[in-house]
């Protein structure tokens, strides 16, 4: 059986075939990041309607797609056509939206039933903003013709015939309840979003429908979620870090675990087909390789190679500390205000020691989010993939900061490995086990209370020096 994976994630539209129990891709295609205004990010999305369907030019018995999580538009039932760009999940144009929500009291109304904070990364909102500012948007509305999703029900509109999402995309909409698995009305009256223009919420593996290639659409998740299931979590415990254009925490829950306040966030995690769903906590870090990616632009590096060890002592030792809030701060803080920073600087520092800080605060932020989680679930395996995760600086270094054994996943693709699994899975096919991930050496653990409480004290006052900048 031949299964072809689709990770339609934030940079590329990815495709990688499996066959004969080996996983090997078969295109890649990039987009257009449009940015229209200082923090707006969006994409066309034609033309990722497009990219899908030049990988299922590609012949298999199953597929099984990825998506953005978060980020969402508008289309016409009628024909199809969007009426509004894909508005991604970094996007932060409806801030004033969430901060006047909040002093409405809204927060911990949406807490109690999404189990999710008011932050422009979540859909919610910018579905809102669609109603409101695409000018054919409200009028469709009226008409019973719109409709309203994350990129997922829109390509499976489009390329299935069904106006469908999968219950894990769903539950990082802020408009599903966490315990009922179904769209809450208070919570779309609360963002403005009428129920009908939504789409109807499945399981995330099964008979999801057929595809133009003749193909059964055997799987349909959420990136990150699709990870963890590759990276073969199948327990309560069970964590993984992807190192992509964020940094992503998942652990594994089982049962559904619910924080009263902001942190770690419940999320389900997937849902096979005649069985219940299995729940997880999550922290996202908004800027890991999108740091780097801007950090190249400046030309503080040329060559990846020349970031993956440093001879001088690590930068937080030397009292040059980097804040990766180049998005705000999301998992624990969920702080939008809060802004990137080197701290520190002094005549005697240059490329090197800036990067060595950069990769230094991305890994800091992400054992932020790792601690938070592991204190409402105790984390007994953690593994790392993603791009960044071959930086063997940024793996060692994260690894000394925590208190449980780290490894890299063997298969560097585990979206794509989390995809064929599920859809082998829901199908009734033989799933091969994931390998065990390769242990990654700490550096220097003794130092780990010290540089996370040094850390901690400069983002707490840089984050309120941002506040104070943002009042004046």
């Amino acid at each position: 059986m031949k299964v072809l994976a689709i990770d339609q994630g934030t940079t590329s539209t990815r495709a990688l075939l499996y066959r004969d129990g080996r996983l090997a891709p078969v295109m890649q295609r990039a987009h257009r990041q449009i940015l229209p205004a200082p923090g707006h990010v969006e994409h066309d999305p034609k033309e990722l309607l497009a990219n899908l369907h030049a990988a299922l030019d590609h012949e298999a018995d199953l597929v099984a797609l990825a998506n953005q999580g978060e980020s969402c538009l508008g289309w016409d039932a009628r024909d199809g056509r969007p009426v509004s760009p894909v508005i991604v999940w970094q996007d932060d144009r409806t801030a004033p939206e969430t901060a006047r929500l909040d002093r409405e009291g809204a927060g911990s109304e949406v807490m109690a039933r999404a189990g999710l904070p008011l932050d422009p990364y979540f859909s919610a909102t910018k579905l809102g903003w669609i109603l409101r500012n695409c000018p054919e948007a409200a009028g469709l509305a009226r008409q019973g013709r719109l409709r309203l999703g994350t990129t997922d029900a829109f390509f499976r509109d489009r390329l299935t015939g069904r106006f469908q999402t999968d219950i894990a995309t769903a539950s990082r909409t802020s408009l599903m309840n966490i315990e009922t698995g179904a769209w809450d009305p208070a919570l779309c009256e609360i963002f403005g979003i009428p129920p009908d223009c939504l789409p109807e919420i499945t399981p995330t593996a099964g008979d999801l429908g057929r595809l133009p290639n003749g193909a059964r659409l055997g799987a349909s998740i959420t990136d990150q979620q699709a990870a963890l299931y590759g990276h073969g979590c199948r327990s309560p415990g069970a964590a993984k870090v992807t190192f992509g254009t964020g940094a992503f925490v998942q652990c594994l829950t089982g049962a559904l675990i619910r924080p009263e306040t902001p942190g770690p966030l419940p999320t389900v995690a997937w849902q096979m087909p005649g069985e219940a769903p299995q729940h997880a906590l999550d922290g996202a870090v908004y800027s890991a390789a999108a740091a780097l990616d801007w950090a190249k632009s400046l030309g503080l590096f040329s060559e990846y190679a020349e970031i993956a060890r440093f001879d001088a002592a690590p930068a937080i030792d030397r009292g040059l500390v980097f804040l990766p809030a180049l998005a705000g701060l999301a998992c624990p803080h969920w702080d939008r205000q809060a802004r990137g920073s080197w701290f520190g600087l002094t005549l005697d520092h240059g490329p090197a020691d800036l990067m060595q800080a950069l990769l230094e605060g991305v890994a800091l932020r992400a054992a932020e989010a790792i601690g938070a989680i592991d204190a409402l679930q105790p984390i007994r395996a953690l593994s790392v993939d993603g791009g960044l995760a071959r930086n063997d600086y940024l793996l060692g270094f994260l690894a000394g900061l925590l208190r449980h054994p780290m490894g890299r996943a063997v298969e560097v693709e585990s979206t794509a490995l989390g995809l064929v699994h599920m859809a082998l899975a829901a199908d009734g096919q033989p799933v091969p086990p994931v390998p065990e991930p390769v242990p990654v050496t700490p550096s220097q653990a003794a130092q780990a209370e010290r540089r996370l409480n040094r850390f901690a004290m400069v983002r707490e006052g840089l984050a309120a020096l941002s506040h104070r900048v943002a009042a004046d």
